[in-house]
């Protein structure tokens, strides 16, 4: 028999409550056909020991209504089995689809900081591994627990009427079998959620690994690749073999446990049946009984293990669910009132993990209407000052402030309309064209879109493009150059038309010609706007109103371009080692910007 140690049950009650619950009046039906079959495999054992009786009475009668009988019982049985498959499959793949779009959801809605704590390869697995162990076990829940039980529970009913001391002799074999099944499982748990975290973490490394394939050639490192992958799916390989043999001492124990009750009812009965004491059709009915409820027994047995696996991903699901995001709305926010747009950072800290410091005291003002730009050495802070504007993360000490207002405590829908951001690092959807840069504006016309592309100087590569505005752009824009996604994304945030724009060296990564068509097009977007840009050369920004260099998560200095030179700080420093390292950018080559009024 199946049984829930430690925490399945309460995971399976949970199941029941937030999932099943809804679909109950279903599962009702359900139930009711599951009980018919019950009742049904029940009345076998009971005809074949009334065969046997008229047969030796030499009841000619049996022949003509037995028959019949035996037809309307398996039909009744057949039908109820189809309905109830039926049923169940329509209730478990809903349930199925509803907790993965729940799940999707949630991940959609978590922090940055959640996310990147497993890579997007393995969350995907949660959609594919885990739930088809889940999809299992609702399946056989009422497949093979409900329906086997009520079999099982028709077939004692009819054991206790034939004999119920015999019935009783034969059960006492079920604690010997019962104990082991319920320690096999236990294992079983604990080596499928080892499964299936070694799955999630072969999936990523496969993925790292192809999203690297140019690296890898690059290098040679198809040999070290192949090596990790090869030890990672062997591990993950050994994992389920030892799952399997965990599985497969289940069925020697059920089958010597069924043969011992088969063998002590013939001992039994057949000293009857020659004693006189029962009839040939009592030791046929008997014996059939038995035989039959050898299928369910051994299936509820079984099961066990199929709930000790779906419990691993039940629990793995659950805990990713039950992980409330640190980027939540105050119960008092208000929309955000953006007047000039002035940014403000007021003695900020912040930390990704308690031994990283990534800005130590931060007190900055971007001017409302102008441009402030960020430089300084990689892991300065730069990025992650960006990222406190729109609340990808939260200070963890001080204040962020648009026009005044902390931006804590304004609503994150508002907060995020007025921020456009564009990066290096450009994110296209497999999509059109049309419908990339409509995310700028949801319900955006194409009017509309085809100008937010024409200012972001795209209009004439989209148009020479096979269908135009719907050509699709492949997974992660793959079908399109590197200027040309720059330049949807910069469309895109035209589109957007926000009063607030963060670029973070959106032009580090372009050819010469992609470069000087998104620096006009980023000029045209600056203008009237408020500014926070990262650039990683300084000719990009000499003519920002203000320019703040920024080391080890502080800021050490601030002021125009010519002033910061002629003051012979870090930023002079910087700007030797530039020109040093990169002649070919002189600084005349800069993008138009606004100055501070």
């Amino acid at each position: 028999m199946a049984r829930l140690p430690g925490d399945t049950a309460p995971l399976l009650m949970r199941l029941w409550r937030e999932w099943l619950y809804p679909h109950r009046a279903v599962l009702a039906v359900v139930l009711v056909l599951i009980a018919v079959v019950g009742a049904s495999t029940g009345l076998y054992p009971a005809l074949i020991k009334a065969a046997f009786d008229a047969f030796d009475r030499k009841d000619a009668s049996a022949i003509a209504y037995g028959p019949l009988v035996v037809v309307v019982v398996t039909s009744l049985r057949g039908f109820a089995l189809y309905g109830q498959t039926v049923l169940t499959n329509r209730v478990v793949t809903r349930v199925e689809a509803d907790m993965q779009v729940a799940l999707y959801g949630h991940l959609i809605e978590s922090d940055l900081a959640q996310l990147g704590r497993e890579s997007p390869a393995a969350l995907t697995q949660r959609f594919t591994t885990d739930f088809a162990f889940i999809k299992e076990a609702l399946t056989r829940i009422s497949t093979v627990l409900l329906r086997d039980i009520a079999m099982l529970a028709g077939l004692v009913v009819a054991l206790l009427w034939m004999d119920p001391i015999l019935t009783l002799v034969a059960g006492v074999t079920v604690p010997f079998v019962a104990g082991p099944i319920g320690r096999i499982g236990k294992k079983l748990r604990r080596v499928s959620t080892s499964t299936q975290e070694q799955m999630g973490a072969t999936a990523s490394l496969i993925s790292e690994s192809l999203q690297g394939a140019r690296v890898a050639k690059t290098f040679a490192l198809e040999g070290y690749l192949k090596g990790r992958a090869a030890d990672s799916l062997d591990e993950v390989r050994r994992l389920k073999m030892k799952a399997a043999n965990a599985r497969g001492r289940l069925d020697p124990l059920l089958e010597v446990g069924g043969g011992l009750a088969v063998a002590v009812v013939l001992v039994l009965v057949g000293q009857r049946v020659l004693n006189g004491d029962r009839t040939v059709g009592d030791f046929t009915g008997y014996v059939a009984a038995l035989l039959l409820a050898a299928q369910p027994a051994r299936a509820l047995g079984n099961l066990n293990a199929i709930l000790q696996e779906a419990a691993a991903a039940l629990r793995r699901y659950f805990d990713l669910m039950d992980e409330a995001p640190t980027i939540r709305e105050a119960p008092d926010a208000v929309p955000l009132r953006v007047g000039a747009g002035e940014i403000r950072f007021e003695g900020v800290r912040f930390r990704y993990r308690s031994d990283a410091p990534a800005l130590e005291g931060i007190d900055l003002t971007a001017p409302a209407g102008s441009v402030t730009a960020l430089v300084g050495r990689s892991g300065s802070g730069k990025s992650s000052l960006l990222n406190l504007v729109p609340r990808l993360y939260d200070v963890d000490e001080g204040r962020v402030l648009i026009d005044g207002q902390d931006v804590r405590t304004v609503t994150l829908a508002s907060l995020r309309a007025a921020v456009a951001v564009v990066s290096q690092e450009v994110v296209l959807f497999d999509d059109t064209i049309a419908a990339n840069i409509g995310f700028g504006r949801p319900g955006a016309g194409p009017d509309e879109i085809r100008a937010a592309a024409d200012a972001a100087a795209a209009h004439g590569f989209v148009s020479a493009l096979p269908g135009g505005y719907d050509f699709r752009v492949g997974p992660g824009g793959g079908r399109l150059s590197g200027g040309e996604r720059q330049r949807i994304a910069l469309a895109r945030a035209f589109l957007k038309d926000a009063p607030i724009l963060l670029l973070d060296e959106a032009t580090s990564a372009l050819d010469s010609e992609s470069e000087r068509l998104v620096q006009e097009a980023l000029g045209r977007l600056m203008r009237g706007r408020t500014v926070l840009v990262i650039a990683h050369r300084l000719s990009t920004v000499r003519d920002a109103g203000r320019i703040a260099v920024m080391e080890a998560g502080r800021v050490i200095e601030t002021g125009r371009h010519e002033d910061l030179v002629s003051d012979g700080g870090a930023y002079a420093r910087l700007r030797r080692l530039q020109l040093t390292d990169d002649p070919m950018h002189p600084e005349d080559s800069g993008v138009p910007a606004q100055s501070t009024p």
